[in-house]
């Protein structure tokens, strides 16, 4: 009999119950041995007992060191900082793993195949932020410190190098703005170019590029890229980038790894809009899970979902509107679960 996995549920907010419960039905028609303790967060924490991550979510988090989580809204005003910021920092989630596939053929781009790995906990994000007043003026001046440390610069890059190593990848490319922030750029490119060359060199190629380059080069030919590694706010711009060449946030999982806890989510947002219609694409979420079994080693079982998802959405046609189609967030579930079923 397989062991049950302990790990933490967050239904999220808007869609999130929805897209939650379409890939928990996907887990289990292939026997998943999750066991969920489910908890709240976000608009929902703040509801229930006026934090967006309340205590419990946090302890239940400590003790499975295991997420998949919805997606999140941080509510305006009343100071509130960002719910998932605040989860990379409390468990030092300092690896954003943002694979991007191309499932559904035919678009602008095809056969997109290629992964943005990037720094979670450092640059620009860490909030080191101020005005200062002039005259009347309290905001006359904004003012912003970026940090990056050799020692979080290296720990990344070498999850992103063990990545491409473990993975198969053939090349890795390094994005900065070196020739412009010299310092908090450089330092990462500098600890880059040095860990290859002592650890790394021959078992890969590597590559370096300058953010702006990158982008326009994206939209180019971005088939010339295969692992793209970078600092927070290069990579929080260019993992959207990516995911705009297969279809968008609808179709872009994500993962957040640290040393002793990993959550796994769908990057899009929380669509209150449309919460409830069952017009929500789970597929990000479905993603998610699939990168959330290959972590707990079950890679038979990622490859069976993300098989299934391949065939409902272009052997059976079972589309969700954001993809062309007309299937309802059910009707997509039944699909797939069928698929997993048959498979």
């Amino acid at each position: 009999m397989t062991a049950t996995i302990p790990a933490t549920l967050i239904p999220g907010d808007g869609i999130g119950p929805e897209i939650v419960d379409a890939t928990l039905a996907a887990l289990d028609a292939l026997k998943a041995p999750f066991e969920w303790d489910r908890q709240i967060a976000g608009l929902g924490g703040v509801q229930a007992c006026g934090d967006p991550l309340p205590p419990a979510t946090l302890d239940s988090i400590r003790r499975t060191r295991l997420a998949l989580k919805g997606p999140l809204e941080t509510p305006s005003g009343g100071g509130y900082r960002s719910s998932n910021v605040r989860l990379r920092e409390e468990f030092q989630l300092y690896a954003n793993l943002r694979p991007a596939l191309t499932i559904v053929p035919g678009g602008r781009f095809d056969k997109i195949d290629l992964v943005v790995v990037r720094e979670n906990l450092e640059g620009l994000y860490i909030g080191h932020e101020h005005y200062v007043k002039i005259d009347d003026d309290p905001h006359a001046v904004a003012m912003a410190t970026g940090i990056n440390t050799r020692a979080g610069s290296r720990r990344l890059l070498e999850y992103a190098f063990e990545h491409a190593v473990t993975t198969g990848r053939k090349k890795v490319t390094i994005v900065h703005k070196a020739n412009i922030m010299k310092a908090l750029t450089g330092i990462f490119l500098e600890t880059g170019l040095e860990l290859y060359e002592r650890k790394y060199k021959g078992k890969f190629i590597l590559d370096t590029v300058i953010i702006d380059a990158c982008a326009m080069k994206l939209v180019l030919n971005p088939w010339q890229f295969d692992v793209l590694v970078t600092t927070n706010l290069f990579g929080d711009i260019l993992s959207d980038l990516v995911a705009g060449l297969v279809g968008g946030l609808g179709m872009a999982p994500g993962a957040n790894i640290g040393a002793d806890a990993a959550i796994f989510e769908a990057v899009h947002g929380s669509a209150p809009d449309i919460a409830g219609q069952g017009k929500a694409n789970p597929v990000a979420l479905m993603l998610a899970a699939a990168m959330m079994l290959d972590h707990c080693k079950m890679a038979d079982q990622a490859k069976r979902l993300r098989l299934a998802i391949d065939a409902t959405l272009n052997i059976d046609c079972v589309r969700t509107g954001d993809l062309g189609g007309s299937a309802s967030t059910e009707a997509f579930t039944k699909a797939l679960v069928s698929r997993i079923a048959n498979g």
